[in-house]
């Protein structure tokens, strides 16, 4: 291996441990929209610094961000369910970074970074809905006294959500459809001067 791709791989590896820090740290942020989903269901940006390590670096490098802010996450704070919430977000930010990331190497451009974290954001929504669905919530159902008090707390905000399937694709949706394009438009504020930090 030569020198100059050894200080590549640690320049790569350094911003990674550096933006899977941020990540975890952004976690901590997080907040609840009571009026427009459940508030056990949280609004957080932690998947920019993902979403900004998949462009500068690469898709794989995405997901590695996505797995270690939730290993920190589990590590340093804790994990009130089991690991199942951690890895519901590792999945779905996953799902987001390397659709981005992916298309953003056949489309290395302003407009190929729009329509890439767009996907992202799509591909995100479109997966948290087997994943709550199969996964999540029936964890969640069987640590809180059952599925009918999960869709109690949907019905209290729309009476006429009466399953799983409907209250996910009705709130949870577009709820993370909403989490992934505020991701994408901070990215695009800030990416550029990141950016050039992070390859100089």
């Amino acid at each position: 291996m030569s020198a100059s791709r050894t200080v590549t791989q640690t320049r790569k590896i350094t911003v990674t441990a550096m933006l899977s820090a941020v990540a975890f740290l952004l976690m901590f942020l997080e907040f609840s929209i009571p009026l427009l989903i459940p508030s056990f269901v949280k609004m957080d940006i932690s998947d920019l610094p993902a979403l900004v390590g998949a462009f500068s670096l690469g898709p794989v490098y995405g997901v590695i961000i996505e797995v270690m802010k939730n290993l920190l996450h589990i590590l340093i704070k804790g994990t009130s369910s089991a690991g199942i919430g951690e890895l519901c977000n590792a999945t779905l930010g996953a799902a987001f970074t390397l659709a981005a990331g992916l298309l953003y190497l056949k489309h290395h451009t302003r407009k190929g970074a729009v329509a890439a974290s767009l996907t992202g954001a799509v591909a995100m929504a479109v997966v948290s809905l087997p994943m709550n669905y199969f996964v999540v919530y029936p964890f969640y159902a069987s640590l809180f006294g059952g599925m009918e008090n999960i869709i109690g707390a949907y019905q209290a905000i729309l009476p006429g959500a009466n399953s799983l399937f409907q209250c996910l694709l009705i709130f949870n949706v577009p709820f993370t459809l909403c989490k992934g394009l505020l991701d994408v438009l901070l990215c695009l504020l800030i990416y550029k001067p990141l950016s050039n930090v992070i390859h100089r």
